[in-house]
């Protein structure tokens, strides 16, 4: 019995406390509409969505990983490539620059001389004294070439024909220029050339020659050279070297081949090397 009035005065407890509670509720609540979050019907009207503010898109960020490390790589790559190509620009220019510097050298104009008797002979330049400069290029001026034989020391022996006008130096840059080691001091390099000269470069005159050689306006003896294409046994036999055995073979060498059109050629004929060659190159023509 004292149990079930308990629970009865509790229940009421409850309710009394139930019923203060909700009118207090609605006493500070008053008018103040409901802001309850509640669905609205299917004839309400519809909410406006939400709109983003405008401007410029943002700015992807890169994902880490296997692209991104791609694209780090390809951008070193570049670079990489940019270095060898100025490394190899600067390989290309250094290469031409040493091969410009590097090209065959000239033939010397003026040279010592290995041996001190090896000395150039050229017709005397000097006039004699009273005469006018303008007499020492008489015969050049004379046609519009001039035709020298261009013996002795030089790579190319032989008869060279040259604008009128020309120099020694012409007639020996036309002979191929002078050998290793000839000494061309005693040239006049700048005389002007006479037409029907011989210019001989590096040996002594042979005898007889020296008296021959005339002034600046004559031409010089012409039958102090051996001729290899009209010159008999006798003849051949007369050069330094040469006996009855090779001035045959001389003499056969040209009648297989037509002639010679070079002094060097005698290289081919049996029982000439290359040492009795610069004796006789000297002393021959073709």
């Amino acid at each position: 019995m004292r149990r079930t009035q308990s629970t009865s005065d509790h229940a009421e407890a409850v309710s009394r406390r139930l019923a203060t509670l909700s009118a207090e509720l609605a006493a500070v609540r008053g008018d103040t509409p409901d802001t309850h979050t509640r669905i609205r019907g299917a004839g309400g009207p519809a909410e406006e969505p939400l709109r983003l503010p405008s401007g410029p898109p943002p700015t992807p960020v890169p994902v880490p990983g296997r692209h991104a490390s791609r694209r780090v790589t390809d951008g070193f790559g570049a670079a990489l490539v940019a270095v060898v190509a100025v490394l190899v620009a600067g390989a290309v220019g250094i290469a031409a620059w040493s091969a410009l510097r590097d090209r065959a050298e000239p033939v010397p104009v003026s040279a010592v001389a290995a041996d001190p008797t090896s000395l150039a002979v050229v017709p005397p330049s000097a006039s004699a004294p009273g005469s006018s400069a303008p007499d020492a290029a008489g015969g050049a001026e004379a046609g519009s070439e001039v035709t020298v034989d261009v013996a002795g020391k030089v790579r190319r022996p032989g008869i060279a024909v040259l604008p009128s006008g020309s120099r020694v130096v012409d007639a020996l840059e036309a002979a191929g220029g002078a050998r290793h080691g000839v000494d061309l001091t005693a040239i006049n390099l700048a005389r002007p050339l006479v037409d029907g000269e011989q210019v001989l470069v590096g040996v002594e005159p042979p005898a007889g020659v020296a008296g021959t050689l005339g002034s600046p306006g004559e031409a010089p003896a012409t039958g102090a050279l051996v001729n290899l294409n009209t010159a008999d046994q006798a003849a051949l036999e007369t050069l330094p070297g040469v006996g009855p055995v090779t001035a045959t073979a001389i003499l056969d060498w040209r009648a297989e081949h037509g002639g010679y059109t070079s002094v060097d050629e005698l290289l081919e004929v049996d029982g000439i090397g290359e040492a009795t060659l610069e004796d006789l190159a000297p002393l021959v023509t073709i």
